[in-house]
């Protein structure tokens, strides 16, 4: 038994059960993941695969029992590779991050700068998605940490932890009429609205108070980006809702910002790990800089807590 038997069966399943695929991942032949796979099989005395002449077609039975400690073994490998290169190179290595465009844009250049500091040799790279490819990098092995507000929790192999909380705000250009008495649903609902896509920066909080209220709202634009809503706002073309923290008066100076949190409620930013992953001492220092809640041992206790458990409660806090 070896270990490109073991991952010749993982990327079996991870590509679809597509050999040629297999093989192109793994930098051989299709034919040289064929036989890893039957080695293993005929060492295991099972058959891990269920076959349609020479095609494969899906996990038997055995196959779907063995697959996740298959999985644990190689995570296991790559941990204690990754344990032993720590010792090596305590301050030197790199670190990924995947994160949505405002998480990445407003909430985390602070902490990416004191990293830098503390920090200099490791290489940083930041990528942007839509938290669901956020959580796929994460849990391909594209990401080391993904920061999202939304979808992180809903897979069982991540742990979210909670972040911070924050709120809407209603952005609009001086002098708009909605700058004038309390803010309502119904006073919103009258003017073109400009926003985040669905599944974005607590878009599923605004739907969901709209809806409440049974009011329609005239949603114009949507983005994933509160650069882009802003600048339709200063255009003329209706009202924005964007993240609090996205609205900064000095940069804006064409808009004008209020509060919404009580017309949307409170939203959590989350911060999200691969369930078994070995986490460098730097990994830590970054964590803590953007959360300063999630110190090394409550991350540590959250990454070997129950897997059933962190994904009910989501580690809410």
């Amino acid at each position: 038994m070896n270990f490109q038997q073991l991952r010749s069966v993982r990327e079996t399943v991870r590509c679809g059960f597509n050999l040629t695929e297999v093989a192109h991942t793994l930098h051989t032949s299709q034919p040289g993941v064929s036989r890893q796979i039957r080695e293993l099989e005929e060492e295991l005395g099972i058959d891990l695969f269920v076959r349609a002449g020479k095609r494969l077609t899906g996990l038997t039975e055995p196959g779907a029992h063995v697959l996740p400690i298959i999985e644990g073994i190689l995570q296991g490998s790559h941990n204690l590779r990754t344990a032993g290169q720590e010792f090596v190179a305590q301050q030197s290595g790199s670190l990924s991050i995947a994160a949505t465009h405002t998480q990445a844009r407003y909430a985390l250049p602070t902490a990416v700068q004191e990293f830098r500091l503390q920090f200099p040799n490791v290489r940083l790279h930041l990528h942007q998605g839509s938290p669901r490819q956020v959580a796929e990098m994460l849990l391909s092995g594209e990401a080391d940490i993904g920061i999202a507000t939304e979808a992180l929790a809903q897979y069982a192999d991540l742990v979210a932890l909670p972040c911070y909380r924050w709120t809407h705000s209603i952005i609009v250009p001086p002098n708009h009429p909605l700058l004038d008495g309390p803010l309502s649903l119904e006073k919103l609902a009258r003017y073109p609205l400009i926003t985040y896509g669905a599944g974005f920066t607590g878009r599923g909080h605004i739907d969901q108070a709209f809806a409440k209220h049974r009011i329609e709202p005239r949603i114009v634009l949507s983005a994933m980006d509160a650069d882009v809503i802003k600048t339709y706002v200063e255009l003329g073309m209706g009202v924005g809702i964007v993240a609090s923290i996205a609205f900064e008066a000095e940069r804006d100076t064409q808009l004008r910002a209020i509060d919404a949190g009580a017309l949307f409620g409170i939203n959590l930013t989350k911060l999200a790990l691969r369930r078994g992953s070995y986490l460098r001492a730097y990994v830590y220092a970054l964590i803590e800089s953007f959360a300063p809640t999630l110190q090394r041992s409550v991350v540590d206790q959250a990454m070997l807590a129950d897997k059933d458990r962190v994904t009910a409660e989501g580690y809410e806090i």
